[in-house]
């Protein structure tokens, strides 16, 4: 098999998708549940411990594979410069940190274990790539990010706002202010524009009751306006996907 033909199955592409590459991202996905299955648990039986070892099996095969390609994913770079660069790549830093507490080189002290099962779960972001929903995603996130980064940005600027006026404002019946810091007005400026507000701080003050519910209101609109841009154009993209598949 050549190196183009290994690329093109471990790697998704909409032109040279086969049903190789289906089969080899189902196998990858079930091999990342079946190594975060452990981590559901406190107990380490033996089943678990032999479900982490073949899935780190399969994470060291893929992780070398796609170095051996490397060359092709970044066309744009020389060949040499491609194979040393990649292990910086941000995904292959995951992939090499995924696989790195199950070939023991790290301790088996209370605090090292903490920091391996920790690092462990960094294997779910391995879904991005051998998920083709989530990868549709990904690009519909891409494509509107200007749109989702100006309305994050009216978020945080009224976040900050909101916050600024409610720790100067609120006060306590006797005087005793709500807000002990400025990051606890924060928190509670954050949860308000959510909608999710837990009730572990709430203003008492009407002035502050009022900007707390012009903040709710606020907050539904920040909210619906990503989630339908996102929709519209999740919805465009599969469109055009069938429309490719069809042509």
């Amino acid at each position: 098999m050549k190196r183009i033909d290994l690329f093109n199955i471990i790697e998704y592409d909409d032109e040279h998708q086969s049903k190789w590459s289906t089969i080899y991202d189902a196998v990858m996905l079930v091999m990342i549940v079946a190594s975060i299955v452990p981590l559901m648990f406190r107990d380490q039986l033996v089943a678990f411990v032999w479900m982490d070892q073949i899935s780190v099996c399969f994470f060291i095969i893929d992780y070398l594979l796609r170095w051996f390609t490397a060359d092709f994913k970044h066309k744009k770079m020389k060949p040499g410069l491609a194979f040393l660069s990649y292990p910086f790549t941000p995904i292959a830093i995951i992939d090499l940190l995924s696989i790195l507490p199950s070939v023991g080189i790290f301790g088996r002290s209370l605090k090292v274990l903490r920091v391996v099962r920790l690092l462990k779960t960094l294997r779910l972001f391995k879904f991005l790539r051998y998920s083709r929903q989530i990868q549709i995603l990904v690009k519909v996130l891409k494509k509107e990010k200007k749109i989702l980064l100006t309305v994050m940005g009216i978020a945080v600027f009224y976040i900050f706002v909101t916050a600024l006026i409610m720790f100067n404002v609120e006060s306590g019946e006797e005087g005793t202010a709500i807000f002990s810091s400025f990051f606890d007005a924060l928190y509670w400026a954050t949860t308000t524009l959510t909608t999710v507000g837990y009730g572990d701080i709430y203003p008492v003050s009407e002035i502050g009751r009022f900007i707390s519910m012009l903040s709710s209101l606020f907050g539904v609109a920040v909210i619906a306006l990503p989630s339908g841009v996102i929709t519209a154009s999740y919805l465009d993209e599969l469109r055009e996907q069938k429309k490719n598949k069809e042509s």
